[in-house]
């Protein structure tokens, strides 16, 4: 009986996870009275991203399309734990002045716990966003932050999660006028389901949605946003509504005898999340094909670093924060060193031989790790340090 109640409990909180994708959610399952009790809907929603990102790829296969690459699916990851892991540093402290004026300056009393509040707060961060993702595209140095979200030369849902590590710092300020009225442990959660519901809208497997298409962004509408061509430029800034766009003037239909192009107009060819996050300047797709056996070990070692994270996130109020700083610096190394391996960058031998040495003296220091992790992280660095001198760098073929 009691294994029974634990399934049942387990699939109840699976089938809510997979509402939140699509802002399908019972207001009263996510209304809290302070920010502090607010879960990180957004990473605990990773289970979903990577599931999404494989069914994408197996209706790509079955439609006859090249489905998901390796590089750039690991690029958009890659930006994705940029910002997450940098978040762990911060702290929330992007949002502390949005508590500040709420404590001191709000106008309106809501209750926490209504539905009223928890409706007003959806509708109210949808029209934010809209001004906030506006302005990131016609204001010069948002764009410079906002940039890296477009660098993608496909679209799929692995674009959702490709963002600017100083995403939370740029855009918070737009969002401030709710601050008057809007708790901010509300303006959290909708702030999370909104981004929830915008990954999977990266698509081109999803073609129409029929009379939705009138009042959410689509994925039909959303290939417009992410097109280079020129009728792509400057439209459709829409987060969950569309409506924005439609009242303000900047909607565009998405044209069935176009074929988009997507990515910036001045394409980065590059793989490393590092050096998408600067300003850009290409239209040939850009793609480099590594040796069987370097996808294998990068996928092997991605992987761990996925691992870390996750018992990062889950473990770091327990941590101390220097502890924290030098994990975070280790992960945001590894992700622009495994940049420089999917580039093939001639001087990625050397560094991955120096992150896997340097993760043992790491582990020494602050946190434990299992004696067959450390030897293979050791085996790791030897075997680099011995590619370096007999082959220099690594064999990729360059299609660009």
């Amino acid at each position: 009986m009691e294994t029974l109640c634990r399934n049942s409990t387990h699939s109840s909180e699976v089938s809510k996870g997979l509402g939140r994708m699509f802002y399908l959610v019972n207001p009263q399952d996510s209304v809290f009275e302070t920010q502090k009790e607010v879960p990180n809907f957004y990473v605990q929603s990773w289970p979903y991203f990577f599931t999404f990102l494989i069914l994408e790829h197996i209706i790509l296969k079955l439609q006859g399309k090249k489905g998901i690459r390796l590089n750039d699916g690991i690029t958009s990851i890659s930006n994705g734990l940029l910002l997450e892991t940098g978040r762990l540093l911060w702290r929330g402290g992007e949002a502390y002045l949005y508590t500040w004026i709420y404590t001191n300056w709000r106008l309106l009393e809501l209750p926490w716990d209504s539905t009223v509040t928890w409706l007003l707060a959806a509708v109210g961060v949808d029209f934010f966003y809209y001004w906030m993702h506006r302005a990131c595209h016609e204001v010069h140095v948002l764009w410079a932050h906002h940039q890296v979200h477009h660098t993608s030369e496909d679209f799929n849902m692995g674009v959702g999660i490709r963002q600017s590590v100083l995403q939370g710092w740029c855009g918070f300020i737009f969002y401030l006028p709710l601050a008057l009225a809007i708790p901010p442990a509300q303006f959290l959660v909708h702030h999370q389901f909104s981004y929830l519901y915008m990954f999977w809208i990266h698509t081109e497997t999803i073609k129409s949605l029929g009379p939705l298409e009138y009042i959410l962004n689509t994925p039909s509408h959303h290939r417009i946003h992410h097109g280079s061509n020129p009728y792509c430029i400057d439209v459709n800034y829409g987060g969950v509504l569309i409506l924005w766009d439609k009242l303000f003037g900047t909607f565009r239909a998405e044209r069935e005898e176009d074929r988009i192009v997507y990515g910036l107009i001045y394409q980065q060819p590059s793989f490393n999340p590092l050096h998408l996050q600067p300003a850009i300047h290409a239209q040939v797709k850009y793609n480099v094909i590594l040796p069987k056996w370097c996808t294998a070990y990068l996928l092997t070692h991605y992987g761990l670093i996925l691992y870390g994270f996750h018992q990062l996130f889950l473990y770091n109020s327990e941590l101390p924060t220097t502890t924290v700083a030098i994990l975070v610096l280790y992960i945001f190394a590894s992700l622009i060193i495994f940049g420089m391996i999917l580039d093939a960058s001639p001087k990625a031998p050397f560094y991955e031989a120096l992150r896997c040495l340097s993760l043992v003296l790491v582990v020494k220091l602050v946190v434990p790790l299992s004696s067959s992790l450390e030897l293979l992280y050791v085996l790791s660095g030897v075997f680099w340090l011995s590619y370096v001198g007999a082959y220099s760098e690594i064999k990729g073929l360059k299609l660009d």
